[in-house]
């Protein structure tokens, strides 16, 4: 099977950069699920974006720099910001509805944000129209397949070069090599990794783990972002309770009714997420209670009905009706702001392998994602990406893997409780020792016939074990990175590196490295 070019990952990185490409070849896009079955999907609430006129490039810039701790790489920053309204009239021309009032866009204000710049839709079902109309606009074009439930598994490499990727269809049970100029890893993030996520069962890092595994280099791993504020219903997943109920005036309380972030942070409940997420793990601890909650009913019940559809729904399925009562949340894991590291046109160390999205480091992120920036960065860096790779050259249609068929005895549910205890909003070297510990003794196993889910699970692993290592490695707390026995900062800021063979190490950035 041959095309020009391999998308995989369906999401918004993965659509956007599918379109651009799809004008100048084949191009086959490839899903792990249903095509709409991605982060994107799952993303509440919305896209931030400098339009209004109190807001401009510089102050969506300088937040940005301010929410990830002084680790943000300033170039991806900068095109973030700068080249954000471009995107956001393409998604407009292509039949996005965003929410408005008097014909006016409305603009939420988010945690760590100066200004209302945050565009939503359906109130909290931003990443699904955007998903909607980035598909739509997608299968409009001749050149473009959709292949779904099909994971793939490893790239196919030939003198350095990628050539393709070994895609596992799980309908048939079959391995088929898929040739291209170029691939792109879209494949979002690694919430799966941990006991509690608000990702999708999808997000299982295998952007991560496949490019690991190939030589790719990967970057500032340890930073994981643990949203503050996911449904917390024993036995259920924990479905995201949207930084923006926060935004619009939710209060965090703990169990005996009180208020108390402003015992942690002056800006209280916008506070970065994660002094917001440590903030209520130290509350938890305080008050011995398996959560706190998060109270919007002193708002208008008409208006929280309207404002917040999903959310207000998905509650009231539980039981919860937020008009008359607080919700109980917990911390989950959220988004990784590290990932495979590319430049800022979604070129990795390895040729013909690109990377975008929540898959890809770019750096614009730094320690900590602002919020509603990881919708903006897939439609920027998905179209930068596109537009590089129509430069790459097809190569032949032969070359090896490096990938094998061991897989680690650890199973799925082990990985996340030792992620989370290890691994998660507090950490020490003990605990992220015992990790890598348990990883390298975990075992590995021979599976003849393989399926998607011990894919998933050898992914996980690898994930856990380049986690664990960075952690292990940052000696200092910045971010989404905490360290209990190094509380504080380290100078100057640096990016973990990690590279298969190579020991790993904190590296500064510049244009050329």
């Amino acid at each position: 099977m041959s095309f020009d070019f391999l998308v995989v990952g369906a999401g918004v990185a993965g659509l956007r950069a599918a379109i651009t490409l799809a004008e100048h070849g084949t191009v086959l896009v490839v899903a792990k699920d249903t095509i709409e079955e991605s982060s994107t999907e799952y993303a509440q609430g919305g896209i931030a974006v400098a339009l209004s006129d109190d807001d401009n490039f510089t102050l969506h810039f300088q937040d940005t720099l301010l929410a990830g701790d002084g680790l943000c790489y300033e170039p991806a920053v900068a095109a973030l910001v700068q080249e954000g309204p471009a995107r956001i009239e393409e998604l407009l021309a292509w039949g996005a509805n965003f929410d408005k009032e008097n014909g006016q866009f409305l603009m939420a204000r988010e945690g760590a944000h100066s200004r209302s710049r945050v565009l939503h839709a359906g109130g909290d079902s931003t990443g699904h129209e955007i998903a909607r109309s980035l598909y739509e606009k997608a299968r409009s074009l001749p050149n473009l397949r959709f292949e779904s439930f099909a994971a793939v598994t490893d790239l196919l490499i030939e003198d350095g070069q990628v050539i393709g990727a070994v895609a596992y269809d799980q309908k048939a049970r079959v391995r088929v090599n898929v040739y291209s100029r170029a691939v792109l890893l879209a494949t979002g993030g690694a919430g799966q990794l941990f006991l509690n996520t608000t990702n999708p069962s999808v997000a299982t890092g295998d952007g991560i783990g496949i490019a690991y595994r190939a030589g790719a280099e990967v970057a500032d791993v340890e930073f994981i972002q643990f949203h503050p504020t996911a449904l917390y219903i024993p036995g259920r997943p924990r479905f995201l309770l949207s930084e923006a109920l926060r935004g619009e005036g939710a209060l965090l309380r703990n169990i005996n009714g009180e208020r108390f972030m402003q015992r942690y942070h002056p800006m209280e409940e916008l506070a970065p997420r994660d002094v917001v997420s440590r903030s209520i793990v130290a509350e938890m601890r305080a008050t011995h209670s398996t959560h706190v909650l998060l109270d919007l009913s002193h708002k208008d019940a008409a208006w929280i009905r309207q404002r917040f559809p999903t959310i207000y729904e998905t509650c009231f399925r539980f039981g919860i009706d937020l008009t008359k009562q607080a919700a109980p949340v917990h911390p989950a894991a959220h988004y990784i702001m590290g990932g495979v590291r590319t430049d800022l046109h979604g070129r990795t160390s390895v040729n013909g392998l690109f990377a975008a999205g929540e898959a890809a480091c770019t750096g614009v992120h730094g320690a900590n994602r602002l919020a509603s920036n990881s919708l903006l960065e897939g439609v920027v860096f998905g179209a930068r990406a596109g537009e590089a790779m129509l430069g790459a050259a097809k190569g032949p249609e032969l070359g090896r893997t490096f990938g094998d068929e061991q897989f680690p005895l650890l199973k799925r549910e082990q990985l996340q409780t030792l992620a989370w205890d290890g691994c998660g909003i507090l950490r020490d070297a003990a605990g992220i020792s015992a990790v890598l510990h348990a990883v390298d003794q975990g075992g590995r196993e021979l599976i003849e016939e393989p399926d998607r889910k011990d894919y998933e699970r050898r992914n996980l692993a690898t994930v856990l074990r380049l986690v664990a290592k960075a952690a292990l490695l940052r000696e200092e707390s910045r971010g989404g990175h905490y360290r209990l026995d190094f509380p504080a900062k380290q100078d100057p800021p640096r990016h973990s590196q990690l590279k298969r063979g190579v020991p790993t190490s904190l590296i500064s950035w510049t244009e050329s490295s």
